[in-house]
């Protein structure tokens, strides 16, 4: 009886472990991504403009990323790509990690200013 819970309890965290790597290595592919994004003028959105080699960024897109999955509620804009570029002027960006709501804007990796500029 003792062997069957050890095997069941092993395979769980296998299972786990597995899973976590796999949407770990997820996250950082969409990370990487360079799409070049169209904003449209009726976007409600929170716009998240980041480079995929920021390590401010990085440390803070995982968690960006499963709040959205849950809200989908930002748009990612990596600047990395050369058409996105075009939102520095039209934004008056001046760093990343930027998120912009609305009137609400902020630069920076606080958490907690990060939540209120996305409404959480």
């Amino acid at each position: 009886m003792l062997n069957k819970w050890v095997k069941i309890i092993i395979s769980a965290v296998v299972a786990v472990g597995l899973i976590t790597f796999l949407g770990h290595n997820y996250v950082n592919y969409v990370e990487k991504k360079q799409t070049a994004v169209t904003i449209s003028s009726s976007n409600k959105k929170t716009l998240f403009f980041y480079r995929d080699d920021c390590s401010d960024c990085q440390s803070i897109f995982h968690q960006v990323y499963w709040k959205n999955a849950l809200k989908n509620n930002v748009v990612f804009i990596n600047m990395n790509q050369q058409k996105n570029r075009k939102y520095i002027a039209k934004y008056n960006l001046t760093s990343v990690p930027t998120f912009i709501n609305g009137d609400k804007q902020y630069s920076g990796t606080n958490l907690d200013r990060i939540n209120q500029v996305l409404g959480d």
